[in-house]
């Protein structure tokens, strides 16, 4: 089939990338010209583990086209795919402004049938308002269809080839007669392909976020919830998680979630059930949870240097929002650097991938380092925020030597309490124990 991938961002160029690689001819679309620019001469903007191989692999066969003419993609395209970002407004509500702008263009555009589906995350009823900025400027037949995407950062291509399910809301035969044979190739080892109306299929992509990061923001009440009584976390996470009701993924306790999803598809559930008349209560309060626990050690930090940060260097590791990407949307570590620079304190901060991001924030003063261990040069104490699989096992006596102080605030539960306490470290993470006594040189 051909297809036109109309923004080439994250969910964009994931889809583009992974449709061509069935087959597909595929042309993603983008008004940024030095982007475009980029993305023609094989590089990728964006870093998301395997997807340069495949992204590398189907421009070298001809199957993956970057441009920034609307029109010539549109033309030869059967299906319009649309990944353009919804951000949210000051109200929380999710700002359909590109959507339909290019929806205008669309009908300004089509002369044949075409299925133009929506990719982006959006509010119920966008369907309905994307259909009606078409129609609007023209008289020739197409169908929208809403194709919520389910993408984890970090591993979005396996998720994109190989998809737990594929929601498709359409009420057209037509349209689902085509979204049908495209994901074929997609479900072969049986994972469904799920047909509903196109309002419920908004709504799936918006419930499905909310409902995790709700488990998130519970799963850190409960860790805060331990300190207080002496409870292990990891005992309580593990005692929940092997329920076949709860299942263990999304129960690991932290400094909160972050990224260009939860934060923005929450909020603006919220918002939307107040257009409504209706409060989510619940959602109201993952969203206070979570902004608390984003700095949840920044108490437990000014406490062990009594109250005073002054002159104290602080080592970060992590600024990702999550391990395996580069995206530093909404981050729980820099809303940390922010209260400890507010607070006086030093950062030499070191990620895998994020550094580069970081480096775009003019208004962020830290020091980045070359690695992990190079940021901990005379460090008073190290904050973990991301758990990247290097500082999983860390070499500690080359850390110690680095340190001024053996001192850990740890917040995402990468070490064992007991081989802490054998080390010597002053170690403090999230619903866990303290060990260590606060010994400042």
């Amino acid at each position: 089939m051909n297809i036109a991938v109309i923004g080439s961002g994250y969910v964009g160029l994931v889809t583009g990338t992974c449709m061509a690689e069935t087959g597909n001819n595929v042309t993603c679309v983008d008004n940024n010209a030095e982007k475009v620019a980029l993305m023609q001469n094989g590089e990728i903007p964006i870093y998301e583990p395997h997807l340069d191989v495949l992204f590398e692999r189907n421009i070298r066969d001809g199957r993956l086209h970057f441009t920034t003419d609307l029109k010539s993609a549109v033309d030869k395209a059967q299906i319009i795919f649309l990944a353009l970002p919804t951000p949210p407004g000051e109200d929380g509500s999710a700002d359909l402004s590109y959507v339909l702008g290019v929806a205008t263009e669309l009908g300004k555009i089509i002369s044949d049938y075409k299925t133009i589906v929506d990719k982006s995350t959006v509010p119920v009823g966008t369907a309905e308002k994307v259909r009606d900025a078409i129609a609007a400027n023209t008289k020739t037949e197409f169908d929208v269809v809403s194709n919520p995407e389910f993408l984890r950062e970090g591993f979005a291509v396996d998720d994109f080839m190989k998809p737990d399910r594929v929601v498709i809301g359409t009420s057209s035969e037509r349209a689902r007669k085509v979204m049908e044979e495209l994901y074929k190739p997609f479900t072969r080892q049986g994972n469904p392909i799920l047909f509903m109306d196109e309002r419920s299929a908004e709504l799936t992509k918006y419930a499905a976020n909310a409902f995790l990061a709700t488990k998130i923001s519970f799963m850190n009440e409960i860790a805060n919830f331990c300190e207080l009584v002496g409870a292990d976390v990891d005992a309580v996470r593990m005692g929940i998680g092997t329920d076949s009701r709860i299942g263990k993924r999304f129960l690991f306790p932290g400094i909160g979630y972050g990224g260009s999803c939860f934060p923005k598809d929450v909020q603006a559930l919220a918002k939307s059930g107040m257009n409504e008349g209706y409060e989510f209560k619940i959602l109201k309060n993952v969203m206070k949870v979570n902004e608390r626990q984003k700095t949840i050690l920044l108490g437990p930090i000014l406490d062990y240097f009594n109250g005073s940060l002054s002159n104290v260097t602080i080592a970060v590791w992590g600024l990702a929002f999550k391990p395996d990407t580069d995206d530093i949307r909404e981050a729980p570590a820099l809303h940390m650097i922010e209260h400890l620079l507010e607070a006086g304190a030093k950062i030499v901060a070191y990620d895998p991938e994020a550094m580069e991001n970081v480096r775009k924030l003019r208004n962020l003063h830290i020091t980045l380092a070359e690695d992990q261990y190079a940021a901990l040069d005379g460090a008073d104490a190290l904050l973990i925020c991301t758990e990247w699989s290097a500082f999983r096992n860390p070499d500690f006596d080359r850390m110690a030597s680095a340190m001024k102080n053996n001192v850990i605030f740890d917040g995402r539960n990468l070490y064992d309490l007991d081989r802490m306490s054998e080390l010597g470290y002053f170690y403090k993470s999230v619903g866990r124990e303290t060990v260590g006594q606060v010994i400042v040189v």
